[in-house]
């Protein structure tokens, strides 16, 4: 399967959040295709993980480590000149970036637990950095063809919500799935060839599901490689036609 949709030749890609969970597993999977020229692994720390040290011993220029902020618009910039600097064209990027319990936000149980605090922790890193992201690279996807992709998650569907409770993380995840949506009708206009996509991978044994993972039923806590795989099968599944969709790690589609 092509890596995106009429993809000819071989594809420069950029992975934000890279240095961890399944975007460390979205590089290694990504490096071992034949169709892959070059992999852009963007974290705050990218440059000196271990686990992308040890990627690049394997597949040398292959790999180029970046480190980036995405929740800081000067960084974001920085980073797409660098990407310039080295790349003409991006086919293929995706963010991973997503918090629940880490740099200040937290899983509400109720709305006495909410504060502005966690609320603008949840939605700058869960919403806002994806999509200005995008913003800042997008000079890059501008030719044919070109995917963005985005980690959501199922419980940011509003259809889908009948538990309740982590409010900071639903909404900035249904807000995440919103800037998408509405950036796949801008992204048609520049490029037909364009596709945004909001992915849900499952619940991943990574940290930000960690405190959690008693509660999910046997056979459905995914290790990071098989979440990966799964998010590069929906990638290669789904091209300018379902631009705008929100699809789950099996193949089928999310109620908004």
């Amino acid at each position: 399967m092509a890596l995106i949709p009429d993809l000819s030749g071989s594809a420069s890609v950029l992975v934000c959040g890279a240095s961890q969970g399944i975007g460390l597993a979205l590089c290694e999977q990504l490096l071992q295709r034949e169709d892959v020229a070059q992999v852009f692994a963007v974290s705050r720390q990218a440059t000196t993980s271990a686990e992308l040290a040890a990627l690049a011993e394997r597949h040398g220029p292959r790999l180029v480590s970046l480190d980036c902020d995405a929740r800081d618009e000067q960084a974001l910039q920085r980073l797409a000149d660098a990407v310039a600097a080295d790349c003409a064209h991006l086919h293929l990027v995706i963010s991973t970036l997503g918090i629940l319990h880490q740099d200040g936000a937290r899983p509400e149980k109720g709305l006495a637990q909410l504060d502005l605090s966690s609320l603008q922790a949840s939605f700058a890193t869960n919403a806002f950095a994806p999509v200005l992201l995008l913003k800042h690279l997008l000079p890059l996807l501008r030719k044919q063809p070109a995917t963005f992709a985005a980690l959501s998650a199922r419980v940011g569907s509003i259809g889908d919500n009948r538990l309740g409770g982590w409010y900071s993380y639903r909404a900035s995840k249904a807000a995440l799935n919103q800037l998408l949506r509405t950036a796949s009708i801008e992204l048609k206009r520049l490029n037909p060839a364009a596709t945004v996509l909001a992915l849900h991978p499952g619940t991943t044994d990574t940290r930000l599901s960690q405190p959690f993972q008693a509660n999910v039923p046997a056979g459905k806590l995914f290790d990071p490689d098989f979440a990966a795989r799964c998010l590069l099968e929906l990638i290669g599944q789904h091209g300018p036609a379902q631009s705008g969709s929100f699809w789950a790690w099996d193949g089928q589609p999310i109620p908004w």
